[in-house]
């Protein structure tokens, strides 16, 4: 062989090499973007702004923190505060409270916070911008919800949270009675995003099931004559769960794209209507509902003790509210307003505005006697 045929072989194998490598390189690039950077940076220009309001409290060493994420938005923030006092008061465990606002409301909760029963909370004040919903969300007026963009900041845990593997999100409307810890510590199957309460089996919903009709059915809440929809292939009988209270794992969460899949059927509901005309309960729960089919954990039915909110909560027994882990006020009536069950019990928790802004609406009731 000449010595000019072997140079050709070593370039020809030499470029071969060349190619290889940069394949790998590649593949390992897309796997990064794909696995990281789809969630985590999202947002694109930083529209979500970390304020620095992390207190620093002695907290026992070597506890791993808890991240729970609660949205306050200005006609609700009473409810956020009790939420968070609530947590606080029941639990020894290191929490950190991501609290999700708007701009215009980000002074008043601080003031909030400032009062003197709040003072040893740990928190950061998470801005929610708005434009992240653009093309998103379709104004309804029969659905007030849409019009409140802070209900969708649940979307974004892992862009509110960047440094954590795991967070709880709950909705403002609750009062929690058990240690947070033990929810924080709820076991997601491998590959499980997240672990919700299903409406099914929930204890709650036993009570008061009867006469229910769709509202905990995927029918209740997606528009199965639609063709998309029918081309998922999912049940329209099978149980739904809520979205107000649950444990993410944001690591999976990240590598699934599971925001990134939300906003894609957000933009197709713009587009084509896929939810559901007698929407049964929040408009946030619909793209969960498709994206986490069959593709979820559950969590204690105790720790979403629901439909507080509506006149079905009244079914339910002193002893029984006594040993809920969490209290979840969903439905028309909260507890700050009037007529909602066991406001009394809520309202234990209630710090009243320093400000004067917020103020609870009541009228004289019956209360319960819970000891």
């Amino acid at each position: 062989m000449s010595f000019r045929k072997v140079n050709i072989i070593i370039w020809v194998l030499a470029v071969v090499l060349f190619l290889l490598v940069l394949h790998h390189n590649f593949l390992s690039l897309s796997s990064l973007l794909r696995n990281e950077v789809s969630d985590s940076g999202i947002l694109g220009l930083q529209p979500v702004d970390l304020v620095a309001d992390v207190r620093q409290h002695p907290v026992h060493g070597g506890q791993e923190e808890i991240p729970v994420v609660i949205a306050a938005s200005e006609d609700r923030l009473g409810g956020t505060i009790a939420a968070i006092n609530s947590i606080h008061h029941n639990t020894r465990s290191n929490v950190i409270f991501y609290i999700v606002t708007l701009n215009s409301t980000a002074d008043h909760l601080r003031s909030w916070l400032n009062s003197v029963s709040l003072k040893s909370i740990r928190y950061k004040i998470v801005n929610f911008d708005t434009k992240l919903l653009e093309g998103k969300v379709k104004e309804d007026p029969d659905q007030g919800e849409s019009m409140k963009p802070l209900t969708f900041a649940r979307f974004y845990l892992p862009v509110l949270v960047p440094s954590a593997k795991k967070a709880i999100y709950m909705d403002d409307d609750v009062i929690v009675q058990g240690d947070i810890l033990a929810l924080y510590n709820t076991p997601l199957k491998p590959g499980h995003a997240a672990a919700f309460s299903e409406d099914c089996d929930s204890t709650s919903t036993k009570v008061i099931i009867r006469g229910a009709g769709n509202q905990y059915n995927y029918i209740g809440y997606l528009d199965y004559k639609k063709e998309r929809i029918r081309k998922l292939s999912m049940k329209a009988s099978t149980c739904s769960f809520n979205p107000g209270v649950f444990v993410a794992n944001l690591t999976e969460w990240k590598r699934q794209n599971v925001t990134n899949q939300l906003e894609k059927w957000m933009k197709l509901n713009v587009e084509e209507g896929l939810y559901s005309r007698t929407l049964a309960g929040s408009i946030t729960t619909p793209p969960l509902l498709i994206v986490f089919y069959q593709q979820h954990s559950t969590i204690d039915p105790m720790w979403n003790v629901r439909h507080l909110g509506s006149s079905a909560g009244k079914r339910y027994s002193p002893q029984f509210v006594k040993a809920a882990k969490l209290l979840h006020w969903n439905g028309h009536f909260k507890p700050w307003g009037r007529a909602a069950s066991y406001a009394d019990v809520w309202e234990k928790w209630y710090i009243p505005d320093p400000t004067g802004k917020f103020s609870l609406i009541r009228r004289h009731m019956d209360t319960s006697n819970i000891k």
